[in-house]
């Protein structure tokens, strides 16, 4: 016998089904209709490596407050294919209100029935069955139907005859819905919150689709591979807005050449690929090492090696990002963990590539890149980019020698100097060498570059929780929500978190932090810490503990409050 629920402050959605049924449909009209309605939204997915069957899922969080991190927790789970109730099982408490078609689940225990074929037939075809389970839950949250009819019109005014189809099935599930509320009784007190319905509601290839065209980007070169493909469809869509070229290329390994070609040549470039295409970009990279160029590479991660699970996430390519591309060259890896981060730090990379005339690695993951919420604002620059290019005169040489490091970059047509590049080493003036006092002087001259990107990091980490800490969290990337909001719930006053978006060079303030700290835990989702390896590498600090996921699946929320109760116990 299942509990009758009541929904207070928050409620967690799941719909699942398989590939096909239209779960991304469903996603998008019930974060739309949730955000119209005042409530604070967030949504991730799970999904398989395949066009039709498998199960697929939607996770989305309601609240009075913002909520950005995965939860585990099922207050509504909406079954769409009869696969759907054994996949998602483990979830599923006796709190948990499941609703299914009863012809497909009469064996479930406590199902609230909902005749989703014989409604959807009466609509026409079964593809409305979307609507009406939007309409349902709706309805079983009392939210008002304006909210949800405005959402579809949005979405379908193309098309009068499908709109009116989906308005229709709309209100059947409405009205189910309604008769289900009345005769279980169910509670519904999440309180809207008026500034909701103004705000942004984003995606995190979108988010760095944005900062991208922030940061000037004027060129993307790429090969589409998942979770990558989203960014470089975002910019094609603005490209005639903002002024981008977009080219998908043949390969990885042209794409990233195209990249240098527009650095070189006074533009603004930008890749992304995943693991197995970031592999094939290793020549290219340590080429922009050697020629000095600026480079920006969005590197999507997800699970290898190989093919590996091309829908799921990890963090398994820092070490790749570390260490791609042969001989010794500075480098630096930003890694977002919010939407706002994901904008800031795209912007910025092309600032950090810019000034240092390195390659800056932008390191994402598949549940960060396809993950949702509203954000109240991005942080736009108050001034325009910078283009640090100099006009170059008769006697100008490339690769002069200077206290810092860099060098006054041309480019070719600008001014009367003789821009020259290759691959091979050179001298000052870019002209081939083997003299090795030359080759010493080079690579000592690229090596200094480091440290400018190892100084004041372009975004900044951040400490959350008590100064005086005796516990520190330390995570990178998309693990900072679920391990922000774990220690909020814990609110142990001797635990602190401290969140790196730039996890290499780290900053001396970072390092020092990290040395200070009593006893040291790194949160990342792979199987090898590689962070917490970094981490001993660049300061010799040694993590006391590594709490590691590599499932596939992000940390939730509940694993990581588990968890730190489990330490805080101890």
């Amino acid at each position: 016998m299942r509990a009758q629920p009541t929904f207070n402050n928050e409620v967690s959605i799941v719909l699942c089904g398989e590939a096909g049924q239209g779960i991304q449909t469903i996603e998008t009209v019930l974060t739309g209709t949730l955000k119209a309605s005042g409530l604070h939204v967030f949504a991730t997915k799970e999904f398989m490596s395949r066009i039709r069957g498998g199960s697929n899922s939607t996770s989305i969080r309601a609240a009075t407050s913002p909520v950005r991190a995965y939860a585990e927790r099922i207050d509504l789970c909406v079954l769409l294919d009869r696969d759907a109730y054994p996949w998602l099982r483990p979830r599923i408490s006796p709190e948990t209100l499941v609703i299914g078609d009863p012809a497909v689940f009469a064996d479930v225990e406590g199902l609230l029935p909902l005749p989703l074929t014989e409604l959807a037939q009466q609509v026409g075809e079964k593809i409305y069955a979307n609507a009406i389970a939007c309409g349902f839950v709706t309805a079983l949250l009392g939210l008002e139907p304006t909210a949800l009819e405005a959402t579809l019109q949005q979405m379908f005014d193309s098309d009068r005859d499908v709109l009116a189809k989906n308005l229709r099935a709309a209100r059947l599930g409405r009205e189910r819905g309604e008769a289900a509320v009345s005769k279980k009784q169910l509670t519904c007190r999440i309180e809207a919150d008026a500034g909701v319905t103004g705000q942004l509601f984003l995606n995190g290839s979108q988010a760095v689709g944005l900062g991208a065209i922030a940061g000037g980007c004027n060129f993307i070169g790429s090969y589409p591979m998942s979770p990558s493909t989203g960014v470089l469809q975002f910019l094609a869509s603005y490209a005639e807005r903002f002024g981008i070229l977009v080219e998908q290329a043949e390969d990885e390994i042209s794409a990233i050449n195209m990249g240098l070609g527009s650095w070189y040549a006074g533009g603004r470039a930008m890749v992304s690929t995943s693991g197995g295409g970031f592999a094939l970009m290793g020549e290219g990279i340590s080429l922009a090492g050697g020629m000095e160029s600026p480079m920006v590479i969005h590197l999507a991660q997800r699970p290898g090696p190989a093919t590996g699970l091309p829908t799921r996430t990890e963090q398994g390519d820092l070490d790749l990002a570390l260490y791609a591309g042969h001989g010794e060259f500075p480098r630096a890896i930003l890694a977002p963990g919010t939407l706002e981060d994901a904008f800031d730090c795209a912007r910025q990379a092309f600032a950090m590539a810019d000034a240092s005339q390195s390659p800056v690695i932008l390191l994402t993951d598949q549940y960060l890149l396809d993950s949702s919420y509203n954000v109240p604002q991005l942080p736009i620059p108050a001034a325009p980019h910078e283009h640090r290019i100099v006009e170059t005169a008769a006697n100008y040489r490339r690769y002069a020698l200077t206290e810092s490091g860099l060098s006054p970059r041309g480019i070719p047509g600008y001014g009367r100097g003789l821009v020259c590049a290759d691959s091979d080493e050179h001298d000052q003036a870019g002209f081939i060498t083997e003299r090795s006092e030359v080759r010493v002087a080079m690579v000592d001259k690229r090596l200094k570059k480091l440290a400018l990107l190892r100084g004041e990091a372009a975004v900044p980490h951040r400490l959350f929780g008590p100064k005086n800490h005796r516990r520190l969290l330390v995570g990178w990337g998309s693990t900072r929500p679920a391990i922000e909001e774990a220690r909020a719930r814990v609110n142990d006053p001797e635990t602190a978190f401290l969140y790196c978006p730039q996890v290499y060079p780290l900053t001396a303030a970072v390092q020092q932090l990290l040395l200070r700290a009593q006893r040291l835990i790194v949160v990342e989702n792979n199987a090898t810490a590689q962070f917490a390896r970094l981490i001993q590498r660049e300061t010799g600090r040694l993590a006391d503990a590594d709490w590691l996921q590599y499932d596939g699946l992000p940390f939730s929320v509940e694993n990581l409050e588990t968890r730190l109760r489990q330490e805080v116990c101890s």
